[in-house]
């Protein structure tokens, strides 16, 4: 009775949480296509509020929303590391969903690391993925 219950509970669960992208959400990248992080350079040394400036070649900023070929819309990854490239991003990156270039932040003192991954109209990464570089920096 309980391994039935389970059985049933699990398959009532199993396909909300496996929410993978269908092939026709996926937006194709240029090969050519660029995302990089302007300022701050790696190894900068910066105060506690400072501007990541956003920078893009080969590709266009477009909202979240707006299915235009080449275009998505930046994600900044603070800290952590790169989200499953198959799915909409989450809340563990920082959604810049109104075709923002920078962002002022302000980051507590110490090392931090910084990234970028570009989003489809739908948050969901380029195939292939478009991402920066990552980049330590140093908060005074």
């Amino acid at each position: 009775m309980m391994k039935k219950l389970l059985i049933t509970v699990m398959a009532l669960i199993l396909p909300t949480s496996l929410v993978l992208a269908h092939p026709t959400q996926l937006s194709p990248s240029p090969k050519d296509a660029q995302l990089y992080i302007i300022t701050p350079k790696d190894g900068a040394t910066v105060k506690e509020t400072f501007t990541v400036k956003f920078g893009l070649k080969g590709m266009g900023v477009a909202p979240a929303g707006v299915d235009k070929a080449k275009t998505g819309h930046h994600h900044l990854i603070i800290d952590g590391e790169l989200p499953d490239l198959d799915k909409p991003m989450g809340k563990d990156v920082m959604h810049f969903g109104g075709g923002q270039t920078e962002k002022t932040l302000t980051l507590p003192k110490g090392k931090h690391t910084l990234q970028l991954i570009l989003g489809n109209h739908l948050h969901i990464p380029h195939k292939p993925a478009v991402i920066s570089e990552k980049i330590t920096i140093t908060v005074e």
